[in-house]
C-alpha cells in the first residue's frame, strides 16, 4: 500500500520554483492562513500577497498568524469570495501575479457545511488566468471526499483539460490511489514570445 503524500508540501515545492523575493502572489482561499504565511515568506518585504476568504474566522485567524510572524506589511486580506479576486487586484498588477493558490473545501475546525462552490471556483480560476504572469503558477488542492467536492473536482479537471496547450501546462497529483483522495492541480502559464 502506497503512503499518502502531502499535497500542501507538493504545492509549496512547486511554487518555490516560480515565486521569488519581490513577486506578487494570491491566496484565493486563505483558510487557517498556512498558505498565506508561506507566500508572504516567499515574496519577502518587497513582495505582496493578496488573500481572500468568505469566512470572517479565516480572516481573523490568518491576521493573527501573520502578526505573530511579523509579516503583515506585505499582505492584504479581503473578506470576500475568491470569485471576486480580479476586481480587488489593482489593474497595474494584472498579468503580473507569479503564484495563485487555492485550497478548496471547508475551513478545518469550522462549519463543514460552508464549502467552496464549483461555480465560484471556476469563475476564480478564469480570472486567475487573466491575472497570471508568464511563467506563473496556479495550484489547486481539491477534495472530492466531501459533499459537493466530487463535482468541484470533476469540473476543475474538465477546466484544466480545455486549457490551450500552447499557453498552459497542467499536472494532476493524487494524494493516494483512493478515488475520493484529495488531489492537486498544478497549472503553469508558459512563457509566450511576442
Amino acid at each position: 500500500m502506497s503512503k499518502a503524500i502531502s499535497l500542501t508540501t507538493q504545492a509549496h515545492q512547486s511554487i518555490k520554483q516560480h515565486l521569488n523575493i519581490g513577486d506578487i502572489a494570491i491566496d484565493a482561499t486563505i483558510g487557517n492562513g498556512h498558505d498565506t504565511l508561506f507566500l508572504s515568506t516567499q515574496v519577502g518585504s518587497e513582495g505582496l500577497v493578496f488573500g481572500f476568504d468568505v469566512q470572517a474566522q479565516a480572516i481573523e485567524t490568518t491576521q493573527e498568524k501573520l502578526e505573530h510572524e511579523k509579516v503583515t506589511k506585505n499582505t492584504q486580506l479581503f473578506h470576500i469570495s475568491h470569485s471576486e479576486i480580479k476586481q480587488h487586484i489593482p489593474v497595474s498588477f494584472h498579468g503580473k501575479i507569479k503564484a495563485i493558490m487555492f485550497n478548496l473545501g471547508y475551513l478545518p475546525g469550522s462549519d463543514k457545511t460552508v464549502i467552496t462552490q464549483a461555480s465560484s471556483t471556476l469563475s476564480a480560476l478564469n480570472q486567475s488566468l487573466q491575472l497570471l504572469a508568464d511563467k506563473g503558477i496556479i495550484t489547486v488542492a481539491a477534495y472530492p471526499g466531501h459533499s459537493g467536492g466530487d463535482l468541484e473536482s470533476d469540473l476543475i479537471s474538465q477546466w484544466c483539460e480545455q486549457l490551450k496547450p500552447e499557453q498552459y501546462s497542467f499536472e494532476l497529483i493524487h494524494s493516494s490511489e483512493k478515488p475520493t483522495a484529495p488531489r492537486l492541480f498544478i497549472i503553469k502559464k508558459l512563457f509566450l514570445t511576442e
